[in-house]
């Protein structure tokens, strides 16, 4: 039995605790067993200052560095996964977009094998794989539109057959999906349904989440704009309460003022990176190039980010939410988005995944997945 007690000056994301107050953790072999306030047991390792909240989730992350997880061996997926935890990230989708069908098998068996190396903590940040692609519709951004394809049930099924519990979102169009078939499948089985790269009506979108659509990928990109005749999936995104919609806020992809109203019409956002690998200078089979610190394909259009969660929670805290919000949106709300029940927020029972920030900068001091500080920051 492995045990240790942190204390931290600022604890926020445990339910029994006012957000920012002062508070302690006992962690048991990888669990939060005790989380308390006032005087901290006499054995605690004391943070000082710094912010403790629970590891980052991001449900979109293609790859970082030169690592793109499309293509990287399972040793170099790992060495992404310490350099993510570098930026707070404790669990995240390693997400691979639109391919030939016949082209998700070796990056999924890849991914399966990081996952079955229990011996290294920093693998098990995979909570799934997510799939943003191939079946997309009127909006398919940076996606291949000769791989796009209407959704197909059998392959759809086939795969989760073969892959059992590795598939853990999938992004699709309710226009790509006739009589949303595959959205049922897909919920029925356990995988979150996404709405993105998408052209469908607010009623379409709407459908889908009574067929089990849960996410909305990428607020605003890769799908048709607001309009006050149309509101399209932006409206049922910001107005269904069972549709979390997830938000790049690079303040490329989104201007201010829409993060601004994301966040005022939401009670719940989610922060994902959608990085991408921009020194592999491919996402899957896209080429992509660096441009003045942003990822785009070669007639400019945007290709994914360079972005980090951290610093995604830093400029929506400079954008006035508070601190608190932008750390569950970067932990609670996504790790609940796809059912990880486990972690995400500061309770007993839960995955010890820490993060530790600078109370002024935000900048990450340090990181625990599954209660094993992880030594070797990439930032």
């Amino acid at each position: 039995m492995t045990e240790s007690v942190l204390a931290a000056a600022s604890l926020h994301g445990s339910p029994g605790i006012a957000g920012g107050d002062p508070g302690w953790l006992r962690i048991r072999d990888g669990r939060l067993v005790e989380v308390g306030t006032g005087r901290p047991p006499p054995e605690a390792r004391d943070l000082g200052d710094a912010v403790l909240a629970p590891g980052f989730v991001d449900l979109q992350v293609n790859g970082v560095g030169d690592v793109d997880f499309a293509a990287a061996s399972p040793d170099a997926a790992a060495a992404a996964l310490a350099r993510l935890a570098g930026h707070g990230v404790t669990s995240c989708c390693p997400t691979l977009v639109t391919a030939p069908l016949d082209g998700y098998d070796a990056p999924l068996r890849r991914l399966a094998a990081v996952m079955r190396a229990p011996e290294d903590p920093i693998r098990s940040a995979i909570a799934g794989v997510h799939l943003e692609g191939p079946f997309l519709g009127g909006a398919p951004g940076a996606h291949p539109v000769e791989l796009v394809r209407t959704a197909d049930p059998v392959w759809s099924r086939d795969l989760l057959d073969r892959f059992p519990g590795l598939v853990r979102i999938m992004t699709l169009a309710p226009e790509a999906d006739p009589g949303l078939a595959v959205t049922r499948l897909l919920a029925g089985r356990g995988v979150t349904v996404a709405l993105g790269h998408t052209t469908a009506t607010c009623a379409e979108a709407v459908a889908a989440a009574d067929a089990g659509a849960r996410l909305v990928t990428h607020l605003f990109n890769g799908m048709g704009p607001f309009h006050h005749r149309e509101p399209g999936v932006v409206g049922a995104a910001l107005t269904d309460h069972r549709l979390v919609p997830s938000v790049i806020a690079d303040l490329v992809h989104l201007h201010p003022v829409a993060l601004e109203v994301v966040f005022a019409a939401k009670a719940e956002v989610a922060l994902v990176s959608d990085a991408v690998a921009a020194g592999a200078g491919a996402v899957g089979p896209v080429a992509i190039r660096e441009d003045g610190g942003v990822a785009r394909l070669a007639d400019g259009t945007l290709a994914g980010s360079l972005l980090t969660l951290d610093a995604a929670v830093r400029n929506v805290v400079r954008l006035g939410v508070p601190l608190g919000r932008a750390l569950a949106a970067a932990s609670a709300v996504p790790a609940a988005a796809i059912g990880l029940h486990d972690r995400g927020r500061l309770e007993a029972g839960r995955r010890a995944d820490l993060v530790a920030l600078d109370p002024e900068a935000l900048t990450v001091q340090a990181v625990w997945v599954g209660g094993a500080e992880v030594s070797r920051l990439e930032p």
